[in-house]
């Protein structure tokens, strides 16, 4: 299974445009895939007290969380879809992270204290949009997200795409990234 998880509130915007050219794709190889699109689910990226209270015993009581987790669970594949905003990931995708990776199926912990991936989710692919140069960005994506948050809970093999000058840059930019995301799928 593959799980695309979208986290761009715009319906008219380039990250849905790339949405819809995955899913595409996916429909026409009929392959089995779902999509997690954040913002069209009211996914709620705020850890509250309640929320906190919770995790540490790795449970939620966010209908939406359980239902991500599931998904998970049963995902071999994963893409997510995002813009970069002010350097880094939207605060709905930290969110999800937060709120989703929770202990006793993200991971869990060695009698040592070592920490234990709990998916097994051999390709990531993240595709993300900007207006800067993707190296502004790569220590962030590279150096941190995908060595201390991807992988370590078990999302393993991570490739990341970025697509450059997306508001501003000539609409060739956008047609090339959507051939090039559209032959990685």
């Amino acid at each position: 299974m593959i799980t695309i998880v979208s986290a761009h509130p715009w319906r008219g915007s380039f990250n849905h445009a790339i949405l819809n050219a995955i899913t595409r794709k996916l429909d026409d190889e009929e392959l089995d895939y779902n999509v997690i699109d954040l913002p069209s689910d009211g996914f709620n990226p705020v850890m509250t007290a309640e929320d906190l209270s919770l995790y540490s015993r790795g449970e939620s009581d966010d209908r939406l969380v359980k239902k991500y987790r599931h998904q998970l669970m049963h995902t071999d594949e994963i893409v997510f879809l995002f813009p970069i905003w002010w350097g880094m990931i939207p605060a709905i995708l930290k969110g999800f992270f937060d709120k989703v990776l929770l202990k006793g199926s993200a991971f869990s912990y060695s009698s040592s204290g070592e920490m234990i991936p709990g998916f097994r989710i051999t390709r990531t692919l993240l595709i993300s949009t900007s207006q800067g140069e993707s190296e502004i960005y790569r220590p962030y994506i590279e150096g941190y997200l995908i060595p201390y948050l991807l992988n370590s809970v078990g999302m393993t093999g991570a490739e990341w795409y970025n697509c450059e000058r997306t508001a501003h840059g000539p609409a060739e930019n956008r047609e090339n990234f959507l051939r090039q995301v559209t032959s990685l799928i």
